[in-house]
């Protein structure tokens, strides 16, 4: 295994240079075949915060750390899967030898995903695990994100002596994360979207993703809680992934230590990064600590007195 890889089920996964004799980097061997060092990166859709502004930077920084020499190829779907269909043919006759993966829709994806592979393109699949022959897969434990969601819901409303009942809304079918419902506890509203607007509901609300509206919910007390996803420890196990496909090494023990069974009946190495429970407690130990919010986005006037009482300001 190459040095330098960190466990995928740490909340925050850390990777070291690959160290060489001198104290330096060592140099990769040269990849075989088409395309040498080409990795092209396909994400889902920028609406989205997270994609552009994190994951995209993120990953595009840890390719070039591991492999200076690397061509990155950048697509972005704006959520049509004809669309990154497309971009996957391009990518592919652009010279590819490893696509990262978003997927806009994890089924219809699955022919083009067959095509690369068919072409000697390995695939890694990236927060969605998409259908068909993929290499490798990393995301966050989506089971792990219901029981945090449920218990938070649960803690809320456990004396409560009239419960009522949950309601759960799920993401988008196409995505195989949102589509499995939350471990959610009576008399709570919860997304498996990203953080949800309350809508005038006086209940308990959870949701995941941290977005800077529910981070600002949180610290305010209109949302329970939300499900932090450390991205950085995400994206450079994909990039990590992607360099050693790209190279030629071989993949798995601590970065994919177990497997799982995609929508196509294909077992794929996986590695799964533990997630957080995002409560006013933890803001600036989490989403601030790691750079994916300044104090000042999340403080404006309106949540000034919140961020005080949280220990922010």
């Amino acid at each position: 295994m190459p040095p330098g890889r960190g466990a995928a089920s740490c909340a925050r996964a850390t990777q070291s240079p690959r160290g060489g004799s001198g104290g330096g980097p060592a140099p990769l061997p040269a990849a075989a075949g088409r395309g040498a060092g080409r990795i092209a990166l396909l994400l889902p859709e920028a609406r989205t915060t997270r994609y552009e502004q994190f994951d995209r930077p993120l990953i595009e920084k840890k390719i070039k750390e591991l492999a200076p020499d690397a061509q990155i190829d950048y697509y972005n779907a704006g959520q049509d899967a004809a669309v990154q269909q497309t971009q996957i043919d391009a990518a592919v006759k652009k010279g590819a030898k490893v696509l990262i993966l978003d997927a806009v829709d994890a089924k219809s994806i699955q022919a083009s995903i067959q095509k690369a592979h068919d072409a000697g393109v390995r695939v890694v699949a990236y927060d969605r695990l998409a259908q068909g022959p993929v290499d490798a897969y990393v995301s966050f434990d989506n089971r792990k994100v219901g029981e945090l969601r449920g218990q938070a819901a649960a803690a809320v409303v456990g004396g409560t002596a009239d419960v009522g009942e949950a309601i759960t809304t799920n993401g988008s079918p196409a995505d195989p994360s949102a589509a499995d419902p939350s471990t959610a506890a009576p008399s709570a509203v919860g997304s498996n979207a990203s953080d949800p607007e309350a809508s005038g509901l006086s209940v308990p609300l959870t949701g995941q993703d941290f977005q800077l509206d529910g981070v600002q919910r949180i610290l305010a007390g209109a949302q329970a809680m939300s499900v932090y996803k450390p991205l950085k420890s995400e994206a450079d196990v994909a990039a990590q992934l992607a360099v050693d496909l790209a190279y030629g090494q071989e993949i798995g023990g601590a970065l994919v230590p177990t497997t799982v069974t995609s929508g196509s009946s294909d077992k794929v190495p996986t590695g799964l990064i533990a997630p957080v429970a995002l409560t006013k407690d933890n803001v600036k130990a989490t989403v601030v600590a790691d750079g994916l919010f300044t104090v000042a986005q999340i403080c404006t006037p309106d949540y000034v007195a919140a961020c005080s009482a949280a220990g922010l300001q």
